[in-house]
């Protein structure tokens, strides 16, 4: 009955625990959610009153498809100064946040019999993405001993004369773990030699914790310029995720693509959101760094306070704002199996909204995102840690049944 293609992908597993999180909160039950992917900071004042001045100068109309020349100049501009590389407005799009830029750009590039290899565990979106380009996803692993990160090696193992591209994402979702500049490098070199596109997904860019080279974009400019698509977004470092605003840049002919493509869907960002974004790019930046300097008091407690029941293996994200936990050790053949039953039961049972590592192609863990209040975070690990002791008992129990 339906396309072919709705048979191939499912609804994002991130979005539905986030769905009922919020359907159990509505009916009142006391939920501890650690599923949220968003900021639960407010968007800072400078931003809103942007949107503000924009509904009071009655700038509410449709602009052009692709952004107005402001907000891409702001884009242009921020990644200048950041980064050092050099695009204009012809070679940037504002899109429908983070998620549009990338999709965008993989029905731009990517098509039928091409393969176009990511890295898992990570954010199902980017391989889902491939697949709706009726590409095919080839999965390199990255590893918990490795601190998730990925390397250059195992990118080029699993090269083929079908590789069309790769699409990377660093700081990662839900690992925190970062692609270094000389992995990069390596990895650049060879796509530049085989004519190979990169979309590098930028969306947690200005959340790293640590004084470490991160400059992935001048790492592809300066190496394969005509073959590198950067995708960003306003929604993590500023608080903005309902307000809906990414961008991507790379060459002037993939741009015209994904705006033709995005005429035809969404047409242009909300005219206010622009506006607001724009303060975000070109105001004071304080307000990241304060973000920031707040998410890593909550990484380090969080870590701190889990280290109580030793069976939760943790280790300390780079980026982003998640744990990525693994839970291995409670699971038993006679009890609670898999990380997806655990996410469930902590739900039912615990009333704890935790994401089961099955979302990010990676069994055996659980994400639990630390953009929530201090006092939330430890009523949740209080009711993990008492979930695990009572799974103890019960196991005893039937042990001796």
């Amino acid at each position: 009955m339906l396309a072919q293609r709705t048979t191939q992908i499912g609804t994002s597993p991130t979005m539905k625990v986030a769905a009922e999180a919020m359907r159990l909160k509505a009916q009142g039950v006391d939920i501890v959610d650690f599923g949220a992917g968003e900021p639960d900071f407010p968007t800072p004042p400078h931003i809103s009153a942007a949107a503000h001045a924009a509904i009071d100068a009655n700038f509410t109309k449709y602009t052009t498809n692709s952004g107005t020349e402001e907000l891409k100049k702001a884009v242009c501009a921020r990644y200048l100064a950041d980064y050092g590389v050099q695009y204009s407005t012809a070679e940037t799009i504002i899109s429908a946040g983070g998620k549009q830029a990338l999709y965008n750009a993989a029905l731009a590039v990517f098509g039928p019999g091409d393969e176009v290899i990511t890295h898992m565990p990570g954010w199902p979106t980017l391989v889902e993405q491939i697949k709706l380009a009726e590409a095919t996803p080839v999965i390199v692993r990255t590893h918990a001993e490795e601190g998730f990160a990925l390397t250059a090696d195992a990118v080029l193992r699993a090269l083929t004369p079908r590789t069309r591209g790769l699409v990377i994402n660093s700081p990662g979702n839900p690992t925190g773990a970062l692609v270094s500049e000389h992995e990069l490098a390596i990895i650049a070199d060879e796509a530049a030699r085989r004519d190979l596109w990169i979309l590098l997904d930028l969306c947690y860019e200005r959340l790293i914790y640590d004084e470490v080279a991160h400059n992935l974009p001048g790492v592809l400019v300066s190496r394969m310029k005509d073959k590198t698509i950067l995708c960003g977004s306003a929604s993590k470092a500023y608080a903005m995720t309902g307000w809906r605003c990414g961008w991507a840049l790379g060459p002037a002919q993939v741009i015209s693509a994904c705006n033709a493509i995005q005429s035809h869907s969404t047409s242009n960002v909300c005219s206010i959101t622009q506006k607001a974004t724009t303060a975000a790019l070109t105001g004071p930046q304080d307000c990241v760094g304060e973000m920031l300097d707040e998410y890593r008091r909550r990484r380090d407690q969080l870590v701190k306070w889990l280290a109580a029941e030793p069976r939760l293996r943790v280790q300390k994200p780079a980026g982003a704002f998640y744990l990525f936990v693994d839970v291995s050790e409670i699971l038993s053949a006679d009890g609670i199996r898999t990380s997806a039953q655990l996410a469930q039961a902590l739900l039912d049972e615990a009333r704890v909204a935790v994401t089961p590592g099955e979302a990010f192609d990676a069994p055996g863990f659980l994400r639990l995102s630390y953009a929530t209040s201090m006092k939330e975070l430890e009523r949740g690990v209080e009711r993990i840690i008492s979930f695990v002791h009572v799974l103890d008992g019960r196991q005893r129990a039937a042990a001796g049944a």
